[in-house]
This record gives C-alpha cells, sequence and structure tokens, in this order.
C-alpha cells in the first residue's frame, strides 16, 4: 500500500482487506469519512440519503454491511460518476446496501431564489434517519448545498442527524445559519475538523 494512502484508519475501522478508491480532488476528507462512519455504526439508521456519490458512498454502504441492516441511498447528477460510484461498490460486494441514483441538475426555486439542484428521483426514501450533503459542487453557484434541507425537508424523519461536509468554508456558514433560522428546534454544532463539518440534528 502506498505511503500516502490518506485512508488507512479508515480501511481498518471498516474492516476491508483492500485500499479505498479515493481521488485526491474529490474524495471526502478521513476525518469527515470516519465521523460519519462511527454515527451510522452506532445509531444503526435505515435509511441515508446523501448528496453526491463516492467514498462516501462506499463507507456508509460498508456500515450497513456491518450493522446488518440500512441502505444507503445516492444523489449523483453526473452520468460517469454515478457509474464509477455503482462500479466501486459491486468491486467491494456492497451493491445490495447503497443505490446510486442518476439525479441531473435542474433549475429549482428555493425560497425566493433559483438554484441548479437535484432532480429528485421516484426511488427516493422517506423517513430518512440520516442525510450527508457533500454536493453540488460549490464553484457551481453561491450557497450550492442551500437547497438541501428546505426540499428534503418532509422526506426527514424526526431526529434525522444531518451532515453537511466542506462546513469551514464561507457559504457553508452561511447555509447554517439560514438553516438554524428556517427550521425551528433545529439543533446545529460545529466540528473542527479538516475541511469543517457542521451537524444538524432534527427536532
Amino acid at each position: 500500500m502506498s505511503s500516502s494512502y490518506p485512508y488507512r484508519r479508515l480501511q481498518e475501522k471498516l474492516g476491508l482487506d483492500q485500499p479505498l478508491p479515493w481521488t485526491e480532488h474529490w474524495s471526502a476528507a478521513e476525518d469527515f469519512l470516519l465521523l460519519i462512519a462511527e454515527h451510522c455504526l452506532e445509531q444503526q439508521p435505515a435509511r441515508i440519503l446523501e448528496c453526491s456519490s463516492g467514498l462516501s458512498t462506499l463507507v456508509l454502504a460498508r456500515c450497513c454491511q456491518l450493522n446488518g441492516q440500512g441502505q444507503v441511498f445516492s444523489l449523483e447528477n453526473g452520468e460517469a460518476f454515478a457509474k464509477a460510484s455503482r462500479d466501486n461498490l459491486n468491486a467491494l460486494g456492497l451493491e445490495n446496501h447503497a443505490r446510486v441514483l442518476h439525479a441531473p441538475l435542474e433549475a429549482q426555486e428555493v425560497n425566493g431564489r433559483t438554484f441548479q439542484w437535484y432532480k429528485l428521483p421516484a426511488a427516493l426514501p422517506e423517513d430518512v434517519d440520516m442525510l450527508v450533503v457533500d454536493g453540488p459542487p460549490g464553484f457551481l453557484q453561491p450557497l450550492s448545498r442551500y437547497p438541501a434541507l428546505p426540499l428534503l425537508r418532509d422526506r426527514l424523519a424526526n431526529g434525522c442527524h444531518l451532515f453537511l461536509d466542506d462546513a469551514a468554508r464561507d457559504d457553508e456558514k452561511t447555509i447554517a445559519e439560514a438553516w438554524c433560522r428556517e427550521v425551528p428546534g433545529l439543533r446545529h454544532e460545529y466540528l473542527e475538523l479538516q475541511r469543517g463539518c457542521a451537524v444538524f440534528v432534527l427536532p
């Protein structure tokens, strides 16, 4: 294994024999992936939804496999990325624990503003216990990930835990403030991870 491989602790925690496939510029940082893995292993959510697929999909699917329950649903706007995620799931024997759903970006109005955001597929679950927001990419538009909570709120179970990656960025800080204003009783904690993480718990 290469000495530059950055996910050794994560691989060991998940009990995987082979290195996790990752990309330098797109994969989430190890500390964020360890955080969501620990939550998934401890709380054993039944339905997990994530905005953007990739290494996090493999991590969460492996946690569901270890838990003996749970299913991951990943929204992915890029067809090539969706295929790569599915191929990686198959290579690790995790295809029964996650579904990567192609969800092209389309113009959607949210609270008076227009965003390019995922077209929600019919296969999306209800009563989601865990939501991971790591897309769409921030360079697409200001506050790119803001629509996640307003547009998915009706699908989230009471007490759902929401993890917002890259929360050290100014846009994500603004998003966190907006969500807390708009959802009464929403609990929020900022964690000093490599790229920052905001954790929310729905009332």
